[in-house]
């Protein structure tokens, strides 16, 4: 450590710092300390600490949990759940999450309380350095404006410096890293808003099925529909977590006040239900920004890797982060791991733009056809329409499903894996 005109410099200490402690950066800095790499884990805040989205876990989330060790059985406290129940048109639809040989056939429940310090602690046990309390303010630039390290506050607000030859970002929706590099949002790719709240329900905490409302009713006017799409699923503990999310191609978005939507919508739920009983909410209505599509590119530059939020890594098809946060994290370990393998400069460059390629070849098609979906759900008319004549058939919501929740099989699918693989690669990529 030197000191420089009142700024602590701390150098030497890692080969890879991560900027943010949420899932997508506690998957990277678990994936390369389980390589040998010496990395920086830093987070603002202490854990365990809230966090608004993210309590209900796809199968494609749980397999990235699975290969960071974490013990998903019930055991462990964890809640599992079959599948989706889709609601809208008069119609009631249970659907089991596919057996697929990818990924497991279960989905999981935990609040982001401890989820988050759980995904945190693994990397520390694989031999990350975690250190809370520091607040990254921006990048150090070496002459060549590249990134060699974080400018940040500690707890005590003092300056301080971290070095290191690799950045990765995974600072949120907020983006602040990104931003200070001149990475801004591209208004032009979806993105969504939700809010949610937690209710104590005795009639709806068992519910092994997490529950998607593709119509919500005004409570005071139920001949009126209410833009967005909500959802209601057990936390396990007898709450309940309730919400809603609103896309930017909504004529809503961005003129409306979601909490009250919220309110209204629950109002008209049955009494026995407990969501229309303001004594059996906990906690306010919380609300976040769903950045989507890749919203932020490039994932590479200078030095810096883009994961989860911080590069818009939200699936447009509905609204899961966690799954791509985790993953994009493992990816950014395993692209890291092999160019610092490499001597600085151009062979370490040419592995590390393996990143941005990898991701716009795995996500790339799948995310511009949730933009073209996202623009057609935002159409009333398209949505009423798809509702009425697609959620009568059970077989074409299974498909539905699959391709929602991008969970297919690469190679030895079935015929709906095939299509909608098929589908993909034909697809242009954002």
């Amino acid at each position: 450590m030197s000191d420089h005109g009142g700024v602590s410099i701390i150098a030497d200490e890692a080969d890879v710092i991560v900027v943010g402690a949420g899932p997508g950066g506690s998957a990277a800095a678990y994936h390369l300390a389980r390589h040998g790499v010496r990395v920086l884990l830093l987070e603002k805040t202490e854990f365990p600490r809230e966090k608004v989205c993210g309590d209900g876990l796809t199968p494609r989330a749980v397999r990235q949990l699975i290969r960071m060790g974490v013990d998903t059985s019930e055991k462990a406290g964890w809640l599992h759940n079959r599948g989706l129940r889709v609601i809208g048109g008069g119609v009631r639809l249970e659907l089991d999450w596919p057996d697929l040989a990818s990924f497991p056939n279960y989905g999981l429940v935990r609040t982001r309380m401890d989820f988050d310090d759980m995904l945190a602690r693994r990397a520390v046990e694989a031999g990350a350095l975690l250190r809370t309390g520091i607040t990254v303010t921006g990048p150090v630039l070496d002459a060549d404006d590249r990134v060699i390290g974080v400018q940040a506050k500690g707890p005590d607000r003092e300056p301080v410096e971290f070095r290191a030859p690799l950045v990765i970002a995974a600072d949120g929706v907020s983006g602040k890293f990104p931003l200070a590099l001149g990475l801004a949002k591209r208004d032009d790719r979806p993105l969504g808003v939700a809010v949610r709240r937690y209710y104590r329900s005795t009639v709806r905490a068992e519910d092994p099925y997490m529950e998607s409302w593709l119509e919500l009713r005004s409570a005071q006017d139920p001949e009126r529909l209410l833009p967005g799409y909500g959802w209601i699923f057990a936390l396990g503990d007898g709450r309940v977590n309730v919400g809603l999310g609103i896309l930017n191609s909504s004529d809503a978005f961005g003129k409306t006040n979601y909490r009250n939507l919220l309110t209204d919508w629950l109002a008209g739920t049955p009494d026995d239900w407990g969501l229309n009983d303001e004594a059996n909410a906990e906690g306010p209505t919380l609300g976040a920004a769903l950045p989507m599509g890749f919203n932020r590119v490039p994932h590479y530059t200078r030095g810096v890797l883009l994961v989860g939020d911080s590069g818009g890594m939200v699936n447009p098809m509905n609204g899961e982060g966690i799954a791509y946060a985790m993953e994009s994290g493992e990816l950014a370990a395993e692209v890291a791991v092999q160019a610092l393998a490499r001597p600085e400069g151009p062979e370490r460059e040419r592995a590390l733009h393996a990143y941005p390629a990898e991701l716009k070849q795995r996500f790339g098609g799948y995310y511009r056809i949730g933009g073209v979906f996202v623009k057609l759900i935002g159409n009333p008319q398209i949505m009423r329409m798809a509702t009425k004549y697609g959620l009568p058939q059970p077989l074409l919501m299974k498909f539905v499903l699959k391709l929602l929740a991008n969970l297919t099989d690469p190679r030895d699918g079935d015929a709906m894996d095939r299509i909608i693989n098929s589908l993909v690669r034909v697809a242009p990529s954002v």
